[in-house]
């Protein structure tokens, strides 16, 4: 009951699910010079290089990822900072089995720059959100949320990076909710997880203060 990791870069959100333990069978990069093979190679994790500017179309790219993909037969392929645009028959091929972190609490800002929109949207809460992938960008049903506030000082980098502890805490979670069989989908809503209590609720600002 494996996990194949999918990533572009430096690879923070895959070492967050090496550091909770969880049985990472490869990492797999569209990028050679991605800091996260580097990693995961010094963790004794398998890694693999499918570079995207080798293949004439999204389709030909796609069909090779999901080969070496399903070379290593896993449960579980999780995005984490993967930057490429899947194909539906891609999605279609894990459907139910692949996940993505995404920064921010979608349905908003779903696609690039959220950090600086959700900024520039003047809103109080920002977050970041881990979904079952589907074909539509940034929509699948919704695992787990993980809220920050924006403060009025904020930056792009200052709360990208809050929003980055956030993502380093539920993505772990999320990922062993699903090796655990714990997670049912139900359209667009995921059930079956330890959930707070419905009452609570989040104030941000607290008017309270």
């Amino acid at each position: 009951m494996s996990v194949v990791v999918l990533i572009s870069g430096r690879g923070s959100n895959m070492r967050a699910l090496l550091d909770a333990g969880l049985p990472v069978s490869a990492v797999v990069s569209n990028r050679s010079d991605a800091k996260g093979l580097e990693i995961a190679s010094a963790r004794g994790i398998a890694t693999r290089v499918v570079e995207h500017k080798a293949f004439a179309t999204r389709e030909a790219f796609d069909q090779a990822l999901a080969g070496v993909v399903d070379g290593f037969r896993p449960r579980l392929v999780a995005l984490a900072g993967f930057m490429r645009i899947l194909t539906s028959a891609f999605v279609q091929r894990f459907e139910g089995r692949l996940m993505n972190i995404h920064p921010s609490l979608l349905p908003a800002f779903p696609g690039l720059d959220t950090h600086a929109r959700a900024l520039e949207a003047g809103v109080k809460l920002h977050g970041c959100t881990v979904h079952f992938v589907t074909a539509e960008l940034d929509h699948g049903p919704t695992v787990v949320q993980a809220a920050v506030p924006v403060r009025d000082d904020d930056t792009e980098a200052t709360l990208a990076s809050r929003v980055l502890q956030a993502e380093h805490a539920i993505y772990p979670a999320a990922v062993r909710w699903f090796l655990e069989g714990r997670l049912r989908v139900e359209g667009l809503r995921v059930t079956g997880r330890d959930l707070d209590s419905a009452d609570d609720v989040l104030f941000s600002p607290d008017p309270q203060r």
